[in-house]
């Protein structure tokens, strides 16, 4: 049980080395904590031995938690093979097997990166797209805090130019987090990227933050967009953008799988940011994204202040969601 002693030294570690960033995934995910871990436990309880109505019981627990069905129907392929090989019948020892598989879901493919791809020189520049009201502007803001706190010059720049009030949205974050910005409303999203870029460049800001518009209704017209946005980009800062960054709703559930899908067919993302994760009991779609559409977690929202947007740390990630489970 290698990994699940690993899960184990890990949350001992963070149990006695408790810090803000951890105590907010302990706050962050006490919701998912709480209906998916007591669920498990009251599962033991209920069965002392492993059974076939322990097994629905148990894939219908993983479902509620949001893993994703697919994900869930491959997870206990491999929980049944394991109980099999390995003769298990106590339900209470099934349990580190189940805790030992879900972190194999995010662990095993160790090409996946959730750290940011920052440029050599010049401005890193990063690109966000995600439909609307999934807290794209407010994420933005809480990155240009983030980096601004680090003492890097930041400059947003607003490409939703044709949703009415986006445009001041952006600039008021730029206000309140002393960021540069550039936007000019109901006029063409790359046109407006190339002039804040040069702004940028004359500037000579360190972190280049793109807001766009939100629409996915139709996927021609996002696409070509954002090819026109790509290209302005690339043309004027090579190698960029670095990231291009999915906002996504947690508490819209497997909603948000579908959104990752979609964009990725218009668009190359490189990393996910995942809004509201203390607002849902179904965490577990983190373990989905991994699993579903291959793409690396960043940042997730662990609440609503400037400092609540934290960079995604799976350690952190399993002992929220295990540490009443170990």
């Amino acid at each position: 049980m290698g990994l699940f002693d690993k899960l184990k030294n890990i949350i001992s570690k963070k149990e006695t080395t408790q810090d803000s960033k951890t105590e907010l995934y302990d706050q962050g995910l006490a919701k998912t904590r709480q209906e998916f871990v007591s669920k498990l436990n009251i599962l033991g309880i209920k069965y002392t031995k492993v059974s076939e109505e322990y097994f629905e019981e148990l894939e219908n627990i993983l479902i509620m938690a949001d893993i994703g069905v697919n994900t869930v129907f491959k997870f206990m392929d491999r929980i049944r093979k394991r109980v099999k090989e390995e003769n298990i019948v106590d339900t209470n020892y099934l349990k580190e097997v189940i805790v030992d598989e879900l972190f194999i879901i995010y662990v095993n493919e160790t090409s996946l990166s959730d750290k940011l791809n920052m440029a050599p020189s010049g401005p890193t520049v990063l690109l966000f797209v995600g439909v609307n009201g999934v807290g794209k502007t407010t994420t933005i803001g809480k990155l240009a805090y983030k980096y601004q706190t680090q003492g890097k010059k930041v400059m947003l720049i607003a490409g939703d130019t044709f949703r009415a009030g986006a445009v001041q949205q952006l600039e008021e974050w730029a206000n309140k987090t002393s960021s540069l910005f550039y936007g000019r409303e109901k006029t063409d999203p790359a046109g407006v990227i190339y002039d804040g870029l040069i702004k940028a460049q004359e500037e000579k800001a360190d972190i280049v933050l793109i807001d766009t518009a939100g629409r996915l209704q139709n996927k021609v017209n996002l696409m070509k967009e954002l090819e026109k946005i790509n290209k302005v980009i690339s043309r004027l800062i090579p190698g960029a953008p670095h990231e291009t960054l999915l906002i996504i709703d947690a508490t819209t559930g497997q909603n948000g799988i579908l959104q990752a899908q979609s964009f990725k067919e218009i668009v190359n993302i490189t990393g996910i940011v995942l809004t509201k994760l203390d607002g849902t009991a179904k965490g577990g779609i983190v373990l989905a994204i991994k699993e579903e559409v291959n793409i690396p977690v960043k940042f997730v929202g662990l609440g609503e202040k400037m400092t609540d947007l934290q960079t995604f740390d799976i350690e952190n990630y399993i002992y929220g969601l295990f540490k009443d489970m170990i």
